[in-house]
This record gives C-alpha cells, structure tokens and sequence, in this order.
C-alpha cells in the first residue's frame, strides 16, 4: 500500500510496520524508557486517530510543546496536586511526542521544521520545569530579597539543563561544518578513548543522576518531594531537592563535556 496526505491505514499492525520500524524502537539513545517501556505500545492507537483528522505532523509536534509547557504549569499549583498533574503531563507530552513521528513516517512527511520544532519542544519545557520547581520553592508570594534565592537558583538550573542538552547538538554542528558524516547512534562512537574515562563512565550508569534532567524524570522527582513534604513541610523539601539538583547538573554537564572531547565524536 503506497501512504500519501490521504490514506489511512487498514490495522494497528500495518501502522506499527510503518510508523514503528526497527531503526526507531532500537535506537539506543533517542528513545527515552518511557518510550521502550510502555508509550510505543500506546501511540499507535493514538496515532490511529490523528490520522483521522487533518492535522500534520508538525501540528502533531506543535501539540507536544503546548502539553510540555503545561506540565511546567502546573507546577505553580502548590502542594501535592500540581506535582500529580505535571507527573500525569509529562507521561503524556512523551506520548504525544511518540505519535508525531509516526504521524510523519506514514504520511511521509518527515522533515527539518519538524525537527526544528522537536527541539523547540524539548528543550523549553526542560527548561520551564526547573524554573517552575524555583517558584514552588520560593512559595509564591515572594519575599525579596530571601526567596529569590531559589528563583535564581532556579534560573541557574534552568541554563546548566539547556547547555546539556546543547553540547549534542554541537557535536552534530561541528561534525557537519567539518565535513564529515553524521553521527551514527552506537555506543562505539560515544565511548571515551581514554581507559580511565571508561571506568568512570561504567560507574556512573549504576548512579545516572546525570538522566534526572529529562521532564519526565524531573516530574517524577518533583513528585516524590510534593510526597515527602507532606510528612516534612514545604517549600522545605522542594528547596532541598533544588539546592542539591544545581550542583549534580553542573557535575553532568562538566562530565558530558569531558566524554565528548573523550570520544570519536568530535574526532575527523
């Protein structure tokens, strides 16, 4: 069967044929475990019905970033139940952000906007979580100057993620602007050279604090704070949670630069 704008498919099965290769359920790093664990088994059935509709894979992706914004929303709602929905929200932004490729991948009409957009998606909302975990530890209403101790903090945080997850695309700049070819997903291509650097890199996956970042896991944290400050007290725990969260990612972005200067990455 040839997809165009138009065509709808026949089953959940010929859908996952399409829409769900291998060269995507095994990519070994741009799949996020949600994805691996249980989103890929749902999208489809949610990508069945944008297919319905006359949405395009970008207006797919334009509705990711509207739901990643509101999971850092609802953050704002104090206590326990704005941790609850911003968890329930970011489930939900990486569903959506499954179904949009498979939205694409069928129609055909994969494309760099919505990569562009992809980006835009991720790394706002990655950005707007920690500010918003700022806010719920200030306990608004502000009082200045204490409180904007942990809005600043925040914002520290806030930048620190952003870079993160910029020193990626660097490479995949630099790499282009160099000539050479795109980076393969492999573990091969990422491992550090340097045989110290191996070791430290294998214990650090036995404590991956350097994967808190992602929304899902800060939502999932955040949680567990809005729980624990039940029992303790907020914005006491939130403020805990923050002022350890600033230097463990300042500790990941030092170590993520180091193995990619490591790596064969950055190497013609």
């Amino acid at each position: 069967m040839t997809q165009g704008s138009a065509a709808r498919p026949s089953s959940i099965a010929e859908l996952r044929a399409v829409a769900q290769p291998p060269e995507v359920r095994l990519r070994d790093n741009a799949e996020h475990w949600t994805a691996s664990l249980y989103l890929r088994d749902l999208s489809p059935y949610v990508t069945w019905m944008l297919l319905k509709t006359n949405i395009s894979a970008n207006g797919v992706t334009g509705l990711m970033i509207l739901v990643g914004w509101s999971t850092a929303a609802a953050l704002l709602i104090p206590g326990i139940w704005g941790a609850l929905l911003a968890l329930v929200l970011g489930q939900l932004q990486m569903l959506v952000d499954c179904c949009d490729g498979e939205v694409a991948r069928w129609r055909r009409t994969s494309s760099p906007a919505g990569v562009f957009l992809d980006k835009v998606g991720h790394y706002s909302t990655e950005a707007l979580i920690p500010i918003a975990l700022g806010v719920r530890a200030a306990a608004y209403p502000f009082q200045s100057p204490a409180d904007f101790l942990w809005t600043s903090l925040a914002l520290l945080l806030a930048l620190i993620i952003v870079l993160n997850k910029a020193l990626n695309d660097m490479v995949h700049v630099a790499r282009a602007n160099a000539g050479l070819t795109k980076l393969a997903d492999t573990h091969g291509e990422k491992a550090p050279t340097s045989s110290l650097l191996a070791r430290i890199r294998r214990v650090a996956r036995f404590v991956p604090f350097h994967r808190l970042y992602h929304s899902v896991e800060m939502t999932i944290i955040i949680f567990v704070a809005a729980v624990v400050g039940l029992f303790f007290g907020q914005p006491l725990v939130d403020r805990v949670l923050l002022t350890a969260l600033v230097p463990l990612a300042l500790l990941a972005l030092v170590g993520h630069f180091v193995a990619i200067m490591a790596s064969k990455r950055v190497r013609s």
